[in-house]
């Protein structure tokens, strides 16, 4: 009994492949989504292996599809002979049409943009998790800050206390 329930800890803990920190440093988000990528069989396995970067990529809305660009998924040495990796090809991300028009009516008539925030699998399929976001501009960034820096400060002192 206790194999499993340490099983299923390890597998909550290993569900998230990659996290893009610096998307809340520098964009509001708004409203966040789940998307299913289009994926190769040698970019599951580079997944697996967590060999994935998402700090440079964002999401682009082509002819009513959503698409994943500039997210780097290095291959694996041990990759086939016969299969040409491209780390930084574009991914296809699978939404609802439903879901497909709020995109596209906020980023063509409110001015948002769409990045990508996390990676991680559920239920053995990788999700991308997106989000509806505007840019901060400095001022922002610095009452960001300085808002972090006051938590963590309360946080020390209820600590002693």
């Amino acid at each position: 009994m206790a194999d499993k329930n340490s099983k299923k800890k390890n597998d909550q803990q290993n569900a998230t492949i990659a996290v893009n920190r610096q998307a809340t440093h520098e964009y509001f988000i708004e409203q966040r989504f789940e998307a299913g990528l289009v994926l190769e069989g040698w970019e599951v396995k580079s997944l697996r292996e967590g060999r994935i970067q998402l700090k440079e990529s964002y999401v682009v809305i082509k002819r009513g599809e959503a698409w994943l660009y500039r997210a780097h998924i290095s291959a694996l040495l041990s990759a086939s002979t016969h299969i040409n990796p491209d780390a930084i090809r574009s991914k296809k991300l699978l939404l609802n049409r439903h879901e497909l028009n709020k995109l596209i009516g906020a980023v063509e008539r409110k001015g948002y943009t769409i990045i990508p925030l996390s990676m991680y699998w559920k239920a053995g399929r990788a999700k991308l998790e997106i989000g509806l976001a505007k840019g901060k501009q400095l001022h922002d960034k610095r009452a960001a800050s300085k808002d972090q820096d006051w938590q963590r400060e309360k946080a020390r002192i209820m600590k002693k206390a």
